[in-house]
């Protein structure tokens, strides 16, 4: 973990494959990660085994970028300003028709965004143009959605399973048990009752696996030689999905890697500030649970209420664990009907036991709230002052967007107004609020971002990383950062902002290059349970997605511009919406530094985190609510960029006369 030491702006990067992009990561969903490294062969790169973020995303693809060095995107809310590292697979690069074929049949899928495809439509799957992979995205008869992956190139195939269940949906008695379930996966089925036995196949094929448990998710993956026995490597990976057995000696046994897994976590701010962020949570909304578990909540406390262990793993996976709500992609070197073959044998008797979306069980519940007696730690209207474990300062400032409707939550997922925001705020030439900061000797960056921590909300958060002066002058930092946001809110956004920000994501989108299949599985089956399978691999790479007719983007060929003057104007309004919702009385405030050490009162029930809380005043919100006028602070709207390149070519605009040495213009 190093401090952010620049400024950056956002642009979904997690669910984009940029190269080049001038921007931060979105940050992903925090994951759980497991507590063993399942690796079996040096010729594997290590996983590290620390918190993965996503996503989601992960979901963030850097082509130069392994997937599996867990520290390269930067992690929840800048987590108060923390640099670290991720990972993500990306798609190939070499000419080839940009769409692959998808042969789909009825099914019932938990994504929020459409239905699933219900007859044997011939559907295009979107696909970079210089990508020369086949793709084919099919159902099968117990509900599963599959996609199927063929690069004949590739010598490593991976597989990777999505169950859209993850750690909201722990007990309220047993925390962690989504975690813990996750674990006991690996350790033996009925098919394959050797508790080594998938860890000593992989070792024997140059393979690895590992798994994480996020908020509504929990996924699984493995990677081996293509070369081997592929087919019975998803014969032993879809035994997880029909027959784990739960065994009493592994489960015991698995309690000291959770312990040791949460021992190890105590000590890292990304954890720290996490659980923190859990603690304002409404009590009443699983957002505020202890996701990873430890020694003490899955043993100590199941005994002293007579809760036997291994019933409640029973009784979560046989509850949570359908074919209805699973996601599955597989990539290798054989031909698709080949894997398709493999997969219907591997995975047609997983049951379909139609169980709803794990989310159904608490909409409606509001996150966040401001009244105290709702959370374990004040949230809305409050300043929490936190010790880290390094040196860090900074301060952010933290806005819960609750989706109200389905269109709203579609026009996060398909217009990504965020982007935009994120750009704006993390800009950092002339009239930008790092250029303002850092004039007055106050900060050293500032990031921005939205976590889609769940189904029903996400946080959009705007962090500064301060210096000593700028930890002196908090009240004048808060107020630059609102009085950017409200010319965000009052001042229209020019339209060549919209237009520079869609044409770098299609440059990156056309220059996408392959990267390591593990991460690249992980990436599709999470976005395989939010989009259409049409929007398999593009929905999280693109912007712009819908059009005004509500029609899906349909076409894998870059843009240089939006359709149309009434599509930029459809994105403006779903930013303005966007934006409206940065309110002061809709913010939680949290300031990081050493410098509170020795000071603090209070300290958080699981990792023992040091922290004040502090109502704002009624007069600061005020002045936050009207701050300073942009134009005082010198704050203004980025000029038009023009380097950024088009899809059209290169051409002379004005040739120069004949024998002169007048350099041409392009």
């Amino acid at each position: 973990l190093v401090p952010i030491q620049e400024s950056v702006t956002t642009c979904k990067s997690h669910e984009k494959d940029f190269n080049g992009c001038a921007v931060l990561p979105r940050f992903p969903k925090l994951h759980l990660q497991g507590a063993r490294s399942r690796l079996i062969s040096h010729a594997v790169k290590r996983r590290e085994e620390s918190t993965r973020l996503n996503q989601k995303e992960n979901d963030s693809e850097e082509p130069s970028m392994d997937f599996r060095n867990v520290e390269s995107q930067l992690r929840r809310h800048l987590l108060q300003s923390i640099l670290v590292s991720t990972t993500v697979g990306v798609v190939t690069s070499s000419p080839d028709p940009s769409i692959a074929m998808d042969t789909s049949f009825a099914s019932s899928t938990s994504s929020l965004l459409a239905a699933a495809v219900a007859t044997a439509e011939v559907i295009k799957v979107l696909k970079p143009p210089m990508d020369n992979r086949n793709y084919e995205s099919y159902t099968l008869d117990n509900g599963m959605r599959v996609l199927l992956v063929s690069d004949p190139e590739t010598s490593t195939m991976a597989a990777g399973m999505h169950v859209h269940v993850g750690a909201m949906s722990d007990p309220e008695e047993v925390p962690g048990l989504a975690h813990f379930n996750e674990h006991m996966l690996f350790l033996g089925t009925k098919d394959y009752p050797d508790e080594a036995g998938f860890e000593t196949f992989l070792s024997k094929n140059s393979g690895s696996s590992n798994a994480f448990t996020g908020s509504e998710e929990t996924v699984y993956y493995f990677d081996m030689s293509s070369n081997a026995d592929v087919k019975q490597g998803l014969s032993r990976f879809g035994s997880f999905f029909t027959s784990p057995l739960f065994t009493e000696g592994a489960t015991n046994r698995e309690l000291n890697a959770i312990e040791s897994e949460n021992a190890k976590n105590l000590q890292s701010d990304i954890f720290r500030f996490y659980q923190i962020e859990k603690g304002r949570g409404n009590k009443n909304h699983p957002f505020s649970k202890f996701f990873t578990g430890n020694k003490s909540t899955l043993l100590d406390e199941t005994k002293k209420k007579n809760i036997d262990l291994r019933q409640e793993l029973l009784k979560f996976y046989e509850k949570y664990y359908s074919s209805n709500q699973m996601y599955l992609a597989v990539i290798s070197s054989q031909s698709l009907p080949t894997l398709k073959n493999y997969v219907n044998d591997a995975f047609s008797k997983v049951p379909n036991r139609n169980v709803d979306v794990p989310e159904a069980s608490w909409l409606g519940v509001q996150p966040f709230t401001s009244d105290i007696k709702q959370s374990a730690i004040p949230s809305l209207g409050y300043k929490l002052e936190i010790v880290p474990v390094q040196d860090l300062r900074s301060i952010s400032f933290a806005f819960p967007i609750v989706y109200e409707s389905k269109s709203e939550f579609d026009d996060l997922l398909l217009l990504k107004p965020d982007d935009y925001v994120g750009h704006l705020l993390g800009h950092e030439g002339p009239g930008s609020l790092l250029s303002y900061l850092k004039r007055e000797g106050w900060a050293n960056g500032v990031g921005s971002s939205s976590d889609n921590e769940s189904s029903d909300f996400e946080t959009f958060v705007v962090s500064v990383e301060l210096t000593n002066k700028g930890l002196t002058a908090l009240d004048q930092v808060s107020s630059a950062v609102f009085s950017y946001i409200n010319m965000l809110q009052n001042d229209d956004i020019p339209s060549n902002t919209f237009e520079e920000v869609l044409r770098l994501s299609e440059l990156n989108w056309r220059f996408l290059s392959k990267g390591e299949p593990s991460g690249y599985v992980q990436s599709l089956v999470s976005a395989m349970e939010k989009y259409e399978p049409s929007l398999y691999v593009a929905g999280p790479r693109r912007i712009a997605l819908r059009g005004v007719d509500s029609g899906l983007l349909n076409s894998s060929k870059p843009r240089d511009s939006f359709s149309s003057s009434a599509e930029i104007d459809m994105t403006k309004d779903a930013v303005k919406k966007f934006v409206a919702k940065l309110r002061p009385s809709n913010t939680m405030v949290t300031v990081v530094s050493k410098s509170f050490q020795g000071k603090t009162k209070l300290k958080e029930k699981w990792y023992d985190t040091a922290y004040n809380v502090e109502a704002i005043p009624s007069a600061v919100l005020r002045e936050w609510e009207t701050p300073p006028k942009a134009g005082k602070l010198g704050f203004n709207y980025p000029k038009p960029n023009v380097f950024i390149p088009s899809e059209n070519e290169l051409k002379v605009l004005k040739p120069p006369p004949k024998n002169s040495n007048v350099p041409k213009t392009f």
